[in-house]
């Protein structure tokens, strides 16, 4: 028996703003605004057609009452609920509940941050763990090795297979004329690159960048109804998970709580791994792409290096991630979770120019929030999968 939620939604409009380095002056809200407008023209909805707000930011403290007075918008559901980088695949399941319960038609989710003008320690400030802070710790970086480490000493992973992760997003953004970082790549450079927290050098690290995006969500009634058919692309499956705040509450370093939030919204979409065409995974790091594939299923847990070995997740191999460029190549700015479900609303579209991977139908789209503290798992479908 099928989840009486699965499809009952539908992404009509999907965008981003300018990305990179934006002009000074430059804010959120700006970007926000931005992405927002293109995302309507996307579908050909109007800003008077949008009765809710979804948006969560590290620079605003209430970031969607913020963005309705700028877009002039005075919905009758908003919700700044901030889960990091998962927030907005969160969004998409708190979208989903209002638009069934009534309380709202047409939802826009955005995003925008200045964080490479402004300069990241001031967009991003870090919250204090008295656990932690006396060591005087460089996060979220120090989070994040530490994991890498744990990973290569339990399961043999090798700083190879971690640079074999940024290769492959290199690969990707170099069919992306968007991306911020297209020059070529190589496992050699990754390594020779300089050390920022063993074993993670800077390749390991994700972009910092501007940038933000927006999505228009309403329910797969409307999205027929209106004839958006052609530009919508429907939720199958969502779920939520959180593990702990801080790293050191971490209880497995190799496991994070995206076999949870996986495990759940394969459930509620009818699915499982092997359905799966493309996936588009929270890279803040190297290591995030391995933990994650073995999380959701791609493999056992242990083997996500060698997974990803052999340019088996850049083009052409087989499994196709991260086909935007991923957080290390194309775009990251603070929080990249939005960007993550708008490629993988245009690789279903079929949008994806040089970068689009044939025939796909289910993508899977995977946020991380806090450090490896919350996760989010999305699964997008076609019309061909209700």
């Amino acid at each position: 028996m099928s989840h009486p939620l699965r499809g009952s939604i539908a992404i009509v409009g999907a965008a981003e703003s300018d990305l990179g380095q934006c002009p000074p002056g430059t804010t959120p809200q700006d970007l926000m605004a931005q992405a927002t407008r293109r995302a309507l023209d996307d579908c050909g909805l109007q800003l008077g057609d949008i009765d809710a707000v979804f948006t969560a930011t590290t620079q605003l403290p209430f970031p969607a009452i913020s963005l309705c007075d700028y877009l002039g918008l005075r919905p009758r559901y908003v919700d700044g609920s901030n889960l990091g980088g998962a927030s907005f695949l969160s969004h998409v399941q708190h979208a989903m509940g209002a638009i069934e319960a009534g309380l709202c038609e047409v939802a826009l989710i955005a995003y925008g941050s200045n964080q490479r003008s402004l300069g990241r320690s001031k967009a991003a400030p870090q919250e204090i763990s008295p656990y932690e802070s006396f060591y005087k710790p460089r996060f979220p970086v120090n989070a994040y090795a530490m994991a890498a480490a744990r990973h290569m000493h339990e399961y043999g992973t090798t700083r190879e297979q971690l640079a074999e992760v940024a290769v492959a997003a290199r690969k990707w953004a170099q069919r992306n004329p968007k991306a911020w970082d297209r020059e070529a790549l190589s496992i050699e450079q990754v390594l020779a690159s300089p050390m920022v927290s063993h074993p993670l050098t800077l390749r390991d690290c994700c972009l910092v960048t501007d940038g933000g995006g927006a999505l228009i969500v309403t329910s797969a009634r409307r999205a027929a109804a209106e004839d958006l058919r052609r530009k919508a692309v429907y939720v199958l499956g969502c779920a939520d998970a959180v593990s702990h705040r801080h790293i050191s509450g971490m209880h497995d370093l190799t496991r994070s709580s995206a076999v949870e939030s996986g495990r759940a919204a394969y459930a509620m979409a009818g699915l499982s791994v092997q359905d799966v065409d493309v996936a588009e995974l929270y890279d803040a790091f190297t290591i995030c792409t391995i933990l994650f594939l073995e999380d959701l299923g791609f493999c056992a847990k242990g083997e996500g290096g060698a997974f990803v070995a052999g340019g088996a997740i850049a083009p052409g191999g087989r499994l196709a991630v991260n086909t935007n460029g991923g957080g290390l190549s194309y775009c990251h700015p603070g929080m990249y979770g939005l960007l993550l479900l708008i490629e993988g609303v245009r690789q279903l579209r079929g949008e994806g120019g040089e970068r689009q991977v044939g025939g796909a139908e289910v993508a899977l789209v995977h946020g991380n929030g806090g450090v490896l503290s919350c996760e989010s798992t999305v699964l997008l479908g076609t019309a061909a999968t209700l």
